[in-house]
């Protein structure tokens, strides 16, 4: 072909943008972050949002000590897509963040970085000065760390009140956990009680579930024998003469809790055996005739652990007769004088061990629980109930534990002591074990030392969930129950993972022996039984708080706080609390201070909830906090205003590496937000979240990332196409529906449903279903199929050209619908592409709420119709790759394909369509029947065959389609009839514009 008279080139409606191929997402970002701080971004949404119901996502406070993690990421930006996303569709949702402040691992970090490491010594806390100096200190760590993550989690694109965000540290914050705890103290529902508790020996405090991590550990294990002592009932005698010489078998694995056994559980549901040893070496611990009380089911994995050769079973034993018998104590020698009853407890199960279960009240709940269900009955038969305290906040043993006073379980480091080998070697030299062993198994662990903790029975403050609640006298676990049912839960298995763990909740443990939090604000005295009585003053409580109000929870610690707030009755003997506060109390906390305060909050405050107003509350965090501040929140609305602070509760999961395993320092598995932020922008971060089912686990790492980045790519090129075409668009030549060609309605179509489909999902926040519609939309149905076939229509017609405007008022339309929905999720990219189509000063995006695609643009028989010619053009497009791959044809502009239809119904869709347009080849034939046997044909398109031809003609030297009609035009005689029409016309303006 001979050059071209002229450049054809320049006639073309080719793309024109400014908006760059390559992103550069890790210098753009903080442009678009400085734009809309500058514009006042959050002001200008809660302005236009004023007078619309409200969808508050109340914020759960992530913990202000240290840089943020990519969990945190996928938090905050998930909450982000929640709020712009319901902002847009058309609520006022308001977003505040906020920080959880106070306590241990803020406390344990301060004084390693100022004590420990510098070998000084911590401050002694019954010194006031000093108490308030940590404390400042801690305040100082809390609020540093606050702004390292404010600055991170603004980087990643989340938009909020970051100038006005709630701490529980701020005074007003501090002022209110005070009340809230006052009140708990009011409808008498907090105690002071001794219990068993976690307890941790390193950072000497209590711990509740939810600071606990379960991790591998390897016990000591051992079989103990406790000897019949006698039996009760009228058949005493006959039991006693029974079982004479028979002992009990239990096994455990925390030998150093048998100082505190007090009694043995089994089960009536459990058949149970005598035996006899009848051969077993001299030296074993289990000695030939020895007479064991077993599970029959266990009883072989007993004898096998005890190295017995040969038993037999002497009788059964019935439940009946383990109600009425008693044992000794295996250390009775030792000190442990005392009766050991047998207790019925559904707690017990055959499935390890003996059947039987070493019960110590003094370290577990079941221990505990079913010897306060007995103590009546055991006070009737002269056994003391009286729970001791073996252990010390140190993890020694204490002169409750004779023979082992000093004896450490933990030591200080959080390293095993020597309770348990002293507790083994009594054992042995009392002949009362049969067995001992190792066993490695998942141990309660604190999450913050990372160290074992133990169980001990301590005085400590609790919140009662079966006491009934003042004069309603219903009781905080019916409450939380009953809310629970109320609350939408997002996924909705949700519901019976809390449901579960409330029914089972002990009373929860509140307090704490550490100095950074607010305190228990309670004055009390002891009484004669052991409990205390709360002073219930108003006078007294509202000094409380006005004096936080000002100056904070320190107000508790200045010298003379005491007489300072008892006032008048600082002389009648009540003493001050000075435990602090579980930081789960705080952060449950948060909605009275942050959801019900109109004075620092006034845009929150407001809300109605239901029943009483439509709006909305959610909270959204990871499926962890269902024990944890799920959980706090629930039983402190409940406990004090009868309700759940929510109304709907959406979790996620945890993020694990590419291969399924939790992220670790160690194994260099982890992936930073920072450095993914770093090397590709926010928005790849956030796209991943979005793609993902947040419901479950995510997994994330370089190769993941690396899709993620070649998805965006895809996505950002057909934006980038649709603003190069929209350059050539005037919105006065914007054609109506009615009067568009049928791709183009068809296109319409697809808008209508997307908009129906979009909605709901972001209604349901689905996001991973929104982001795989609009990616395959606009990948497959644009990028490839309408954009792919109305280029020639957009870059050769006519500027008159029909076709051409409603192609380009369709674009218009795809443009704003797609860029809009995914806004919420891709907050950079949507900014930046919606900027360069309406310029530097239009207003953000962020601004707009969802379009409003017309109903009537529905048209489902057209959907189908053409649904049947895409169907065609797949095998069309099969037969050409076919070609191109045996290099017979190189564009499909060069062929002419037959195309041979006997399936009627889709020679019906395809008989009035421009056939070669819809395939991009210069010209096509469409013949009703089945086609030659060498046709190319695809198994899953019946009826329809293809024969590539070549095109007959020349090339257009302006559209490069082969014609036979090139040069009927004299005045063009390089082009079609078409292009050498849009040639005069574009020749026509250019004179005119001269």
């Amino acid at each position: 072909m001979t050059k071209p008279e002229r450049d054809y080139s320049e006639t073309l409606f080719l793309p024109q943008t400014q908006f760059p191929m390559r992103a550069g997402l890790p210098e753009r970002e903080p442009m678009l972050l400085k734009r809309w701080k500058e514009e006042d971004l959050y002001g200008k949404l809660r302005e236009a949002a004023k007078g619309r119901r409200k969808f508050i996502l109340h914020d759960g406070p992530p913990y202000a000590n240290g840089n943020i993690h990519i969990g945190h990421a996928l938090n905050k930006v998930l909450k982000d897509v929640v709020a712009r996303s319901q902002q847009m569709l058309g609520f006022d949702s308001n977003y505040v963040p906020g920080w959880d402040c106070h306590g241990l691992p803020i406390e344990w970090r301060v004084e390693e970085e100022n004590y420990r490491s510098k070998g000084k010594t911590k401050p002694d806390f019954s010194d006031p000065q000093a108490m308030i100096a940590f404390r400042q200190e801690c305040r100082a760590y809390a609020q540093h760390w606050l702004n390292v993550q404010r600055a991170e989690f603004i980087r990643l694109g989340v938009e909020g009140d970051w100038d006005h965000p709630y701490t529980t540290m701020s005074y007003p914050a501090e002022a209110q956990i005070s009340r809230e705890i006052i009140k708990f103290a009011k409808n008498g529902t907090l105690y002071r009680g001794s219990k068993p508790v976690m307890w941790s020996v390193v950072e000497k405090t209590a711990l509740a579930e939810a600071e606990i991590e379960y991790e591998d550990y390897t016990s000591d294990m051992v079989w103990v024998k406790f000897p019949v002592r006698s039996a009760r009932g009228k058949r005493h005698k006959e039991l006693e003469k029974k079982y004479d010489g028979a002992s009990v078998v239990i096994w455990t694995t925390t030998p150093w809790t048998l100082p505190g056994n007090r009694a043995i559980s089994y089960s009536p549901k459990i058949a149970y055996g005598l035996y006899k040893i009848t051969d077993a070496a001299p030296d074993n611990w289990a000695k030939l005739g020895d007479l064991l009380i077993l599970s029959d089911n266990l009883a072989g994995d007993v004898f096998k652990q005890a190295r017995v050769a040969a038993y037999d079973k002497i009788a059964d034993v019935p439940a009946d007769d383990l109600a009425d018998l008693a044992c000794a104590h295996p250390l009775r020698a030792m000190g442990y004088d005392f009766t050991v009853p047998l207790l019925a407890g559904d707690h017990v199960t055959d499935d390890t061990g003996t059947g039987f279960v070493h019960t110590a009240p003094s370290h577990g709940r079941d221990d505990f629980e079913i010897w306060m269900d007995y103590a009546r009955d055991l006070e009737a038969d002269g056994i003391s109930t009286v729970i001791p305290y073996p252990v010390d906040e140190n993890g020694a043993y204490t002169a409750q534990a004779p023979g082992f006073t000093g004896r450490r379980v933990i030591n200080d480091k959080g390293d095993k002591g020597d309770a348990n080998d002293a507790v083994i070697k009594a054992l042995v030299e009392a002949g009362n074990i049969i067995a001992r062993g190792r066993l490695k198994h998942q141990y309660p662990h604190s999450w913050r030392s990372k160290k074992p903790v133990i169980f001990r029975n301590t005085p400590q403050w609790f919140i009662a969930m079966d006491k009934g609640i003042a004069a309603k006298g219903d009781t905080l676990r019916e409450r939380a129950l009953d809310a629970i049912a109320e609350t939408q839960w997002v996924p909705p298995a949700g519901e019976n993972r809390i449901n579960g763990m409330i029914e089972s909740k002990p009373d929860w443990v509140i307090s704490r022996q550490r100095a950074w939090g607010v305190p228990i604000t309670v004055f009390i005295k002891e009484k004669n039984d052991g409990s205390v009585e709360i002073l219930n003053d108003p006078a007294v409580d509202k000094r409380i708080g006005d004096a936080f109000e000002k100056e904070g929870a320190d107000a508790w610690y200045a010298e003379g706080a005491a007489e300072r707030f008892l006032g008048d009755r600082a002389k009648e003997g009540w003493k001050k609390v000075d435990d602090i506060l579980d930081v789960w109390f705080d952060s449950g906390s948060t909605h009275a201070f942050v959801l019900e305060d109109p004075k620092h909050f006034p845009q929150l405050a407001s809300i109605k909830r239901k029943p009483k107003g439509d709006d909305v509350v959610m909270y959204l965090e990871g499926s962890d906090q269902h024990r944890g501040w799920f959980q706090s929140s629930l039983l402190e609305s409940c406990g004090t205003r009868g309700v759940a602070p929510f109304d709907m509760v959406l979790t996620h999961g945890f993020v694990l590496d590419e291969n399924g395993r939790k992220m670790s320092k160690s194994l260099g598995n982890t992936t930073a937000p920072q450095d993914v932020i770093k090397n590709s922008g926010a928005d790849i971060l956030r796209m991943w979240v979005c793609a993902s089912d947040y419901a479950d686990d995510l997994r994330i790492g370089p190769e993941i990332l690396k899709g993620t980045v070649e998805t965006y790519r895809k996505l950002r090129n057909t934006i980038r196409w649709m603003l190069g075409s929209l350059a050539h668009f005037h919105d006065d030549e914007r054609v109506k529906a009615d009067a568009m060609p049928e791709l183009e309605r068809l296109m319409l179509h697809r808008l209508a449903e997307l908009d129906v489909a979009v909605r709901e999902a972001y209604r349901a926040f689905d996001y991973k279903r929104i982001f795989a519609l609009l990616n395959a939309f606009m990948t497959s149905e644009l990028s490839a199929f309408y954009f792919d076939i109305r280029k020639d229509t957009l870059y050769c017609d006519p500027i008159s050209s029909h076709k051409r405007k409603a192609a380009l008022t369709v674009i218009d339309y795809l443009f704003r619908c797609t860029v809009i929905w995914l806004a919420p999720m891709l907050c950079f990219t949507a900014e930046e592409a919606w900027l360069s189509r309406y310029g530097d000063d239009a207003e953000s995006v962020h601004l707009q709420e969802f379009p409003h695609v017309l109903p009537a643009w529905r048209d489902d028989a057209l959907a189908e119709k053409w649904r049947k010619i895409r169907s065609i053009r797949r095998v069309v497009t099969g037969a050409l790759e076919l070609e191109r791959a045996q290099k017979r044809i190189g564009s499909s502009l060069e062929a002419a394909p037959v195309v041979y239809v006997s399936d009627q119904d889709l020679f019906a869709a395809i008989v009035d369509a421009d056939l070669a347009e819809i395939c991009i080849t210069s010209a096509a034939t469409l013949v009703d029947g089945e086609g030659p046997a060498e046709a190319f044909r695809l198994d899953d398109v019946r009826g329809v065959a293809v024969v590539p031809e070549r095109a007959h003609g020349r090339k257009c030297a302006r559209s490069w389609k082969i014609s036979e009609s090139v040069g009927e035009d004299p005045q063009y005689p390089e082009v079609t009839p078409r292009d050498a029409q849009a040639l005069r016309e574009w020749d026509t303006l250019r004179k005119a514009a001269e």
